[in-house]
């Protein structure tokens, strides 16, 4: 896989998958042309004040998205982690399917509004 950023060749699996999920969790589903359906909701929550209601959409919309799109990893928890200015950060952990390796993932999301 290719870093999105410098166009450099990305080395480990942990990377891989970081930017997978990111790419799918920040992607507005319907923006793709040829992928209607590729990315999740979470664009439909931004702006929301941010309490429980909205966090547990968020936990729904990360992992709709990820077990739809990212066939790599099995997701066995999803936590908020902090909540930093307008944004929340989620960590995810999951196993890598093809080694049974357990990795943690963290997923900063700015959401907008802030309550």
């Amino acid at each position: 896989m290719i870093n999105k950023n410098n166009g450099q060749s990305i080395g480990s699996i942990y990377a891989s998958l970081q930017q997978s999920i990111q790419d799918i969790i920040t992607t507005p589903i319907g923006s793709r042309v040829m992928r209607r359906t590729y990315g999740s909701l979470i664009f439909e929550l931004i702006d929301q004040p941010i309490n429980d209601v909205l966090v547990l959409k968020c936990y729904s919309a990360i992992y709709t998205a990820i077990t739809t799109w990212e066939k790599r990893i099995s997701i066995s928890q999803i936590t908020v982690s902090s909540v930093e200015g307008s944004g929340l950060v989620f960590d995810l952990e999951g196993t890598y399917k093809v080694s049974g390796q357990q990795m943690n993932l963290r997923i900063p999301l700015n959401m907008g509004a802030q309550a």
